[in-house]
């Protein structure tokens, strides 16, 4: 991103935010309420406009660049009247697949899951976890080359959200795809990142932009080890002096 600008009637922002994120990491957004992360991620993946400046993503545009996006409110992003399947499958419309294909596609992403979801169901006949679920393999049946998630386990309770970080930790780092991950939960955004983008309050800018030295895979274990008690503890800090000026 070059020269990123973005403004909501009087407010700036974004003016004039650069920032390169490294191709088959996973990086996490976190900073103070009102910074913008949901809206940096909406103008990366074209959802939103940006007012000027350059998103390029190894020099294609969004339009010619494979994403995935996982919303927040998972109610409401998918189809009621679709089984969680057809769901799943509908992204693969657009693409021009055989059944053949199709069908492949989507019983090897659904086999890389742990959860055991009755896919023949509608989502309102689904728990909490089990429909956010539907929604990330959604994300991923395309291949994305980049995937955004947007605060993905903020409805769920503490171990469906355990159950779910494990779950999208082991399918992104087996197919080593790009992702950007908007947390208000700084455990989560340590624990599931390569690199933290912590964000200054508007205009934003950088805070800091750590790099996360920590093992993969990960797992409860790592939330109480010593490097991971140091990097939370450094983005605590970096968070309290942004949005509190301490």
């Amino acid at each position: 991103m070059r020269g990123l600008k973005k403004r909501f009637g009087a407010a700036q922002l974004y003016d004039g935010f650069d920032i390169d994120i490294p191709r088959g990491k996973i990086v996490s957004v976190f900073g103070p309420n009102g910074c913008g992360k949901s809206t940096l991620i909406n103008m990366m993946a074209g959802i939103q406009p940006a007012d000027a400046g350059e998103i390029l993503f190894d020099g294609k545009t969004v339009r010619e660049t494979r994403i995935g996006y996982v919303f927040q409110n998972y109610r409401e992003a998918l189809f009621p009247w679709k089984r969680a399947i057809d769901n799943i499958r509908y992204p693969l419309g657009f693409m021009k697949l055989s059944k053949t294909e199709t069908t492949a596609r989507v019983d090897a992403l659904v086999a890389g899951f742990d959860v055991p979801v009755d896919l023949n169901r509608y989502p309102y006949e689904l728990s909490g976890g089990q429909q956010q679920l539907v929604s990330i393999m959604r994300a991923l049946v395309v291949d994305p080359e980049v995937l955004f998630l947007d605060e993905p386990f903020s409805a769920l309770d503490y171990e469906m959200t355990l159950l779910m970080r494990d779950q999208l930790q082991k399918v992104v780092l087996s197919r080593g795809m790009t992702t950007l991950l908007v947390s208000h939960d700084l455990e989560e955004a340590v624990y599931l990142a390569d690199k933290v983008l912590l964000l200054t309050k508007k205009p934003t800018r950088i805070a800091d932009y750590v790099p996360v030295e920590i093992a993969w895979p990960r797992g409860m274990d790592t939330l109480i080890t010593p490097e991971f008690v140091r990097m939370k503890a450094h983005t605590l800090e970096v968070f309290r002096r942004e949005a509190y000026g301490k």
